[in-house]
Order: C-alpha cells, then sequence, then structure tokens
C-alpha cells in the first residue's frame, strides 16, 4: 500500500517536471527522490507525518511554483539528507555530481546560520546569506523550504513559531521580492502576519469574506462597461480582466500607514487587465480605453513597463474613479510581464529559453541577477547556462559605514560620491572629498565592504560632470544630472545674451543655422549649446568672435567641394587620434623616430600596426591588415619593423565612425542611446545630415580598446534603420 503511494507520488511530480520544465532527466528525479526517500525513512516531522513528504513538497513547490530546471527539483528532494540523516555532502557528491552537492551545501549552511544564535539582527541575517550563497537556485530551494515550513508551522511549539515567522518576515519574504517572487513573497508575509499578529490577521480575514459578495458584485460593476468599451474600439488581442483582493499583510499595513480601520478603506483589490500580447503597445492602447471610460488620478499613475523595477517587474498601474465614485487601482500588463511579475527568475528563464538574439536590457532583472545575463554568451544555452553559473551575491552588494556606525547597503563598485547621496542629498551636492577608513581617497574610489566612509563638505563645492561617469546609484546619478541640467540652462541663458549684445553692437543680424555654420568652421565646438556654454565660461570672447564672423560675411571663402571638406573632417579626425598616443614605440621604447602615417589603412590607435623603412620619411607606419603590408611582406620582408602604440594607462581614444541608412523619427536618440549605454561609452561628436528620405553622417565616440569599438559597431548596427556603419578612414 504505502509502496503505491510512493510510486504515485513520484509520477505526481515527474508529471509536473514535465509540464512545467523544457527538458527533464527523469532518471535523474527518480534517483534523487529514492535516495531522499530511503534517507529519511526512520525519519518522521513534529505533525507525525513521514519526514519524507517534506523534501518532496519542497521539490513539488520547485516544480510547480518556481519551476526553472530538473537539477533544481533534484537538489530539492535532497536538500535535508545532509543535516537530517547518517548520509553526508560527499555521499551526494559521488552519486549526483559537484553541482547538486553544492546547491545542498550551500542550503545546509544556511540553515546553520539561522540555528545559531550569535546573529540577531535581519541585516546581518542578510550579509550572511549573501556571503554564503553561489548558486542561485540554493535560495530558491530555500524559497520553497520556507515556504512548505511555514504553511504547516503551526504542529511547532509556539516559542519556535514565533522565531520562523519574524525570520521569514525579516529575511525571506525581503529576499523573494529581490527575486520577483511576488506570489510566493504575498505568501510568506500572510503566514507569517498569521503567526506574529494571530488577531489582527483574523479580523482582517473575517472582514475580507464579509465584503466578499459586494466586492465581487462592485468588480462585475467595473468591468462589465470597460469589456463593452475595449469591445467598440476593436480592442486586438485576447486579454484577461479580473480583480483581486490585496493580501492581508500589504491591507495591515495600509491600516497602520493611514490611522484607518479596514472599513475605511476602499482599495481593499485591484482590477487585472492581462493582455494575450507580447506588444508594450496594447498596454497602453488598454490604458488609452480604459482612462477614456473611467477618470484617472494623475498622481496614481506608474508607468513601470517603461521604467521596470529593480526585480524586473513591469506594468502600468493606475488609479480610477469608478462607479459610485469609488477608486479602484488598475493593473495593466501582458501574460509575460504577469509570470515574471509572479515567479520572478523562473518565468525569466522560461522566456529566455529559445531566444536567439538575446537583449538583456528587455527584461530588467535586479542589477546582480542582469550583470550575469550581460556577460553570458549569445551561443551558450539557458540549460547549459545555468548549470554553469555561479552566483555570489555578497560580492554584488557591499556593506558600509558611517562614522557612526550606521550601515549603508550599496551596490558593488559605489563610490564615495553615492555613499554621500545615500546619506542625504545636500552632503553629495556639497561633497569635497571623502575618508576611507581613515585615509583621504579620490572621489572615484570603488567601495568595499566593511569601509567605514566619512565624507568631507564644504558650502562652496558643487557637482562636477565627471562624477557622472564613475557614480553607479540611480540617486546620485539623478541628483547630478538635475544639477547640471539647471546650471547648464543657466549657462545657455547667460551665453545666449552676451553673443546677442555682442553681434547688436555691431548690427549684424544671424538666425541660429547661419550661426551654427560659422561655429563649426571657426571654433572647435560642435553646436550652440556648446558655443553659449564656452561664452558662458570665459572660453570664448563673444565680442572677439562676432569680429571674425563679422570679417567672414563681408569677405566670404570660396566653397568648398563636398568631398575636400569631408576628407578634411576626417583628416582631422584622424591627427587629433593619433595625437593622443604621443607617437609611437620602435623596439618598445619610445622616441621620436621620424615617422609617418599611411594614407592607404589610416591606422588609429587601437590598431595592430608595423612599420616600413622608407627612405626620406623615416617610417611609415601601416595597419597589419594591409594590402600593402601583405604585398610588400613577401617582397622586401626586411624593411619591416616592430613598431607599437605608446601605453595610455587605461585612457580612452577616440573613434570616428560612418553611419547611414533609412531616416525615421527617434533614429538618432536611438543610435545614441545603444551607444551611451554600454558601458558609459562617452559620445564626443555627432553630426547627421538627412536627404531624400535618406541619413549619413559621422559620429566620434571614445573607446577603451578594439573590442570595445566592435562592440559598440554591431549595437549601433541593430537599431532599426541604420544600414551602414564603418570607421572614419576605412575604405568602403
Amino acid at each position: 500500500m504505502r509502496d503505491g503511494l510512493y510510486k504515485k507520488k513520484l509520477e505526481d511530480l515527474l508529471s509536473n517536471c514535465r509540464k512545467n520544465l523544457k527538458t527533464v532527466d527523469e532518471d535523474l528525479i527518480r534517483r534523487a527522490y529514492d535516495f531522499s526517500l530511503n534517507a529519511h525513512k526512520k525519519d518522521f516531522r513534529a505533525s507525525g507525518e513521514p519526514y519524507f513528504n517534506h523534501p518532496y513538497e519542497v521539490a513539488m513547490i520547485v516544480a510547480k511554483e518556481i519551476p526553472l530546471d530538473d537539477v533544481s527539483v533534484a537538489a530539492a528532494l535532497l536538500h535535508d539528507v545532509a543535516e537530517d540523516t547518517d548520509y553526508e555532502i560527499d555521499d551526494i557528491r559521488k552519486e549526483f555530481g559537484d553541482t547538486i552537492a553544492d546547491i545542498v551545501d550551500g542550503a545546509t549552511k544556511i540553515t546553520d546560520i539561522f540555528q545559531s544564535h550569535e546573529v540577531t539582527k535581519a541585516e546581518s541575517f542578510r550579509k550572511m546569506l549573501l556571503s554564503m550563497v553561489k548558486d542561485v537556485r540554493v535560495m530558491l530551494i530555500k524559497f520553497a523550504d520556507r515556504l512548505h515550513n511555514m504553511r504547516t508551522l503551526e504542529f511547532l511549539p509556539e516559542e519556535k513559531r514565533g522565531r520562523i515567522a519574524k525570520e521569514t518576515l525579516d529575511i525571506y519574504a525581503p529576499f523573494a521580492n529581490r527575486f520577483g517572487l511576488a506570489k510566493l513573497r504575498w505568501e510568506l508575509e500572510d503566514l507569517a502576519f498569521k503567526y506574529l499578529h494571530p488577531q489582527e490577521y483574523e479580523e482582517i480575514s473575517k472582514a475580507l469574506k464579509a465584503k466578499r459578495v459586494a466586492r465581487e458584485n462592485y468588480i462585475k460593476k467595473f468591468i462589465g462597461p470597460l469589456v463593452k468599451k475595449l469591445k467598440q474600439e476593436n480592442f486586438g488581442p485576447p486579454y484577461e480582466i479580473s480583480g483581486r483582493p490585496k493580501h492581508i499583510y500589504s491591507i495591515y499595513n495600509k491600516m497602520k500607514a493611514r490611522e484607518k480601520s479596514i472599513d475605511d478603506l476602499h482599495d481593499l483589490f485591484a482590477v487585472r487587465i492581462i493582455i494575450e500580447s507580447d506588444s508594450y503597445f496594447d498596454c497602453y492602447q488598454a490604458y488609452g480605453i480604459l482612462s477614456d471610460l473611467y477618470t484617472p488620478i494623475p498622481e496614481k499613475f506608474k508607468n513601470y513597463i517603461a521604467v521596470p523595477k529593480a526585480n524586473g517587474y513591469q506594468s502600468i498601474h493606475t488609479t480610477v474613479i469608478g462607479p459610485e465614485g469609488r477608486m479602484v487601482e488598475v493593473q495593466i500588463r501582458t501574460r509575460k510581464m504577469h509570470e515574471i511579475a509572479e515567479k520572478g527568475i523562473a518565468a525569466h528563464w522560461k522566456y529566455k529559453e529559445g531566444v536567439k538574439d538575446k537583449n538583456a536590457e528587455i527584461e530588467s532583472w535586479v542589477s546582480l541577477i542582469r550583470d550575469i545575463f550581460e556577460q553570458a554568451s549569445e551561443e551558450t544555452s539557458p540549460k547549459q547556462f545555468i548549470e554553469n553559473f555561479k552566483l555570489n551575491l555578497f560580492q554584488d552588494e557591499i556593506y558600509v559605514f558611517t562614522p557612526k556606525g550606521d550601515l549603508k547597503i550599496l551596490p558593488k563598485g559605489s563610490t564615495p560620491v553615492d555613499f554621500a547621496f545615500e546619506v542625504h542629498s545636500n552632503v553629495g551636492f556639497h561633497c569635497i572629498g571623502a575618508k576611507v577608513n581613515g585615509k583621504i581617497v579620490p572621489l572615484n574610489t570603488e567601495l568595499k565592504s566593511g569601509d567605514q566612509v566619512e565624507i568631507i563638505t564644504s558650502k562652496t563645492q558643487k557637482p562636477s560632470r565627471d562624477w557622472e561617469q564613475f557614480v553607479i546609484t540611480n540617486k546620485a546619478r539623478n541628483h547630478i544630472r538635475r544639477f547640471l541640467r539647471e546650471e547648464l540652462r543657466e549657462k545657455l541663458q547667460l551665453g545666449k545674451e552676451s553673443w546677442e549684445k555682442a553681434i547688436k553692437k555691431r548690427k549684424l543680424h544671424i538666425n541660429e543655422d547661419e550661426l551654427n555654420k560659422h561655429i563649426q568652421d571657426l571654433s572647435v565646438y560642435k553646436s550652440l549649446q556648446d558655443f553659449y556654454v564656452a561664452i558662458a565660461d570665459g572660453e570664448i570672447d563673444a565680442d572677439g568672435f562676432a569680429v571674425r564672423v563679422e570679417d567672414r560675411i563681408k569677405h566670404p571663402a570660396p566653397v568648398e567641394n563636398k568631398e575636400s571638406k569631408k576628407e578634411n573632417i576626417i583628416e582631422k579626425f584622424i591627427d587629433t587620434a593619433r595625437s593622443l598616443t604621443g607617437g609611437i614605440k620602435l623596439f618598445g621604447v619610445k622616441d621620436n623616430y621620424l615617422h609617418s602615417f599611411a594614407k592607404c589603412c589610416n591606422p588609429i590607435p587601437g590598431d595592430k600596426i608595423i612599420g616600413v623603412v622608407t627612405v626620406g620619411e623615416g617610417i611609415k607606419i601601416h595597419r597589419k591588415d594591409c594590402n600593402n603590408i601583405l604585398n610588400l611582406s613577401k617582397k622586401s620582408e626586411e624593411r619591416l619593423v616592430d613598431v607599437s602604440w605608446p601605453a595610455t594607462d587605461g585612457m580612452e581614444f577616440a573613434v570616428g565612425l560612418f553611419i547611414s541608412g533609412d531616416d525615421r523619427p527617434g533614429l538618432l536618440t536611438d543610435v545614441t542611446h545603444a551607444i551611451s549605454t554600454y558601458q558609459n561609452t562617452n559620445i564626443r561628436a555627432v553630426n547627421i545630415e538627412v536627404h531624400d528620405m535618406m541619413f549619413d553622417g559621422s559620429i566620434i565616440i571614445n573607446v577603451k580598446n578594439i573590442e570595445h569599438l566592435n562592440r559598440i559597431i554591431e549595437k549601433i548596427k541593430k537599431v532599426e534603420g541604420v544600414k551602414e556603419v564603418t570607421r572614419l578612414g576605412d575604405k568602403r
């Protein structure tokens, strides 16, 4: 009888694996099932049921509610073997290999941490968790383990129930949220709240049940006209509209925050529109129809599609005035967004599988996981990827302290400026220096866990544009950008007023297009904005420049051939790029050797180069892949000498790109976004012209090396409308 029961349970588990996982190694699941069943055969839980039921239910949660892969399911079956039976990690390693053994070992170590009473504060718990977890699947199994324990918590003594419930609320629920597991997080919070505040839980639960019929009737009254309106507007894709009560713990928090009883809360439920489509546009169209029917409250609108939450959550949130003047919260999302919102990383992996052209920015995730995605090879399958990738959460968050010992959690790579803005915006604005562990350091110093940071401020200090290049927190970057925008606005106004006074003295009438042409020809500045700022900063004398423009108007220069002008721009760019390195190195030594650069291949810093000994011109520098070099190496190899660019100590070098294609609205924005979002690439200049619905022009950027350059070129080529991207100076 018992054997038949366990066979049925195994088949149920395998059935869920087949349903929810892309591929299943059924033999692995069977072996793990039998191993766990045998290991726990003498053990029983506090409820009196066989202990094996616990790892089995944990494996079912992993297979059904956070399905990732078969390795996770097998490890879930085995997660308590090393801790509660005579078997050890080495036994699991011999039977199932290193990956599963390491996951089980990680889960066991986390349990050991919680059983130790040396650590008491929630932040310390989090820090210990982060330092121990090496594989993301460890946390998924611990989430499932904790969820089943919470579902069966009633059988434990009261004191132990309270400790586990508090631990769940302080540690597991916030971490579940970080991994995007909203559904699991809500259940953990409600169960923990049930045991920590049983009276309040019961009161809210009864009130929700009492209002259920009225709530359902109102939802029907709200949804009916909306469905009719969607049909009238010929809304295309299939959709599902439903109302759901908010979970009990969130209602409790609202009651505390607003100091109201549950009877005074009117937003106890939310209406959700789930669209069977992958188009963001469909969500916006549905919102437009909704807001045409019911009046929206502007300050309650949140667009998490355009700006996803840190854990990957995407949805439109709005609150509208529904029938009877009641406020109703509405969430609008696609089916894919909904699954990612509720199942987090598991749904993320589901949608990643089969995607050939990987774009990590489409499905934003918690920063630590997103970084791992971006580093993954596009040729690596999701199955292989998750087998190999190891995620040390502790390394992706750092813990630093104020001089008074207050803890601040920052992303890895944060600097003293990030820390300053985390403390307070005014501290950030007036930050002039920093001490780390008592020593003064540069403001771009990368902080490490355990550092104690003291910010030195000055009333006269203000944010520098350089800060934007090295800060990594949104808080710091947004404050800096806001300040710089305001400062720029003031400089533009001041510079423009100075220029208009200068030309007014000479009775000149110059429109912006004409002025822009004079700026391009007479200065190093590329735009009106740069020109006005330069005047405000004292880099350009407005009166002096007006004299030059006046002379130019009275004595115009001959019209320059367009192709000749283009060649001059290219040559000027190449000369500038070469000058940044200060020459070349011959035989490994930098010196002022007589040398020149070949026109046939236009070598630029970062290219692999070689020298050719010539008569009268010293050493002629070519790119190693130049056709002339390939021919010369066959005839006069003795004339070739090894040369190289001098080391730049990590400095970037300038590269010009020629770009062309079909013009469309927003194209330039998409191109510059593609460039600037990759490793904070700096764009030095942009010059794009449009003719006959086609565009072409040049973009000058700073890159670290050829690999960086090639990656940028690939990103630009993926922009809709772009047909050609080549380096300035290359033969096309």
